[in-house]
């Protein structure tokens, strides 16, 4: 399950809609600080089922949000095509975590196991919620039951194993929850 850093993508946020009439774009970041989305080029994005580069002309802080202009990007009519297309960035462009710290997009897609051995499903995505991160976990064919279940991410409390290689978790938690 673990791939090479350089060839590897993660999602990093997301062209929102067409801000003014010069070309620029909306830009919802899942970055933290949220304007770390700039820092990372090039953007990759999915566009006919492969995935291009885009070259990020100028990007900036607007209001609570982020606008950015691209290249060859010149009216809103344009930006419109471009409306909830993702951006990735190779994973080797992000900082280096330390030992037991990991980028969301390491965790999403790991099986989850309790302490017993029984799999509660498959990591889908997490949510912020601000006190502590949550796995949304769904069941697969091959789960205890078919029940999404909502863990906390709470490493030594309820997370007792990350192995990004084996492709798994194993967690202290009750399948009744």
């Amino acid at each position: 399950m673990e791939k090479d850093a350089a060839n590897e993508l993660t999602l990093i946020g997301k062209l929102a809609a067409p801000y003014g009439v010069k070309g620029w774009v909306k830009v919802y970041s899942y970055t933290d600080p949220i304007e770390n989305v700039f820092t990372y080029k090039p953007w990759q994005i999915k566009r006919d089922g492969k995935m291009v580069s885009i070259k990020l002309e100028s990007g900036k802080p607007h209001g609570k949000g982020l606008i950015a202009k691209l290249a060859g990007i010149e009216t809103p009519e344009q930006v419109k095509e471009w409306t909830g297309v993702e951006i990735y960035v190779s994973m080797d462009q992000l900082p280096a975590l330390e030992p037991g710290d990991y980028y969301w997009s390491q965790l999403e897609n790991l099986l989850v196991f309790t302490e017993s051995g029984e799999l509660l499903g498959r990591v889908d995505h997490l949510i912020e919620t601000g006190s502590n991160d949550v796995l949304v976990v769904h069941a697969t064919d091959e789960s205890l039951d078919q029940a999404e279940r909502l863990i906390p991410y709470l490493p030594d409390q309820v997370i007792k194993e990350i192995d990004l290689k084996a492709g798994t978790m194993r967690v202290d938690w009750d399948p009744e929850f």
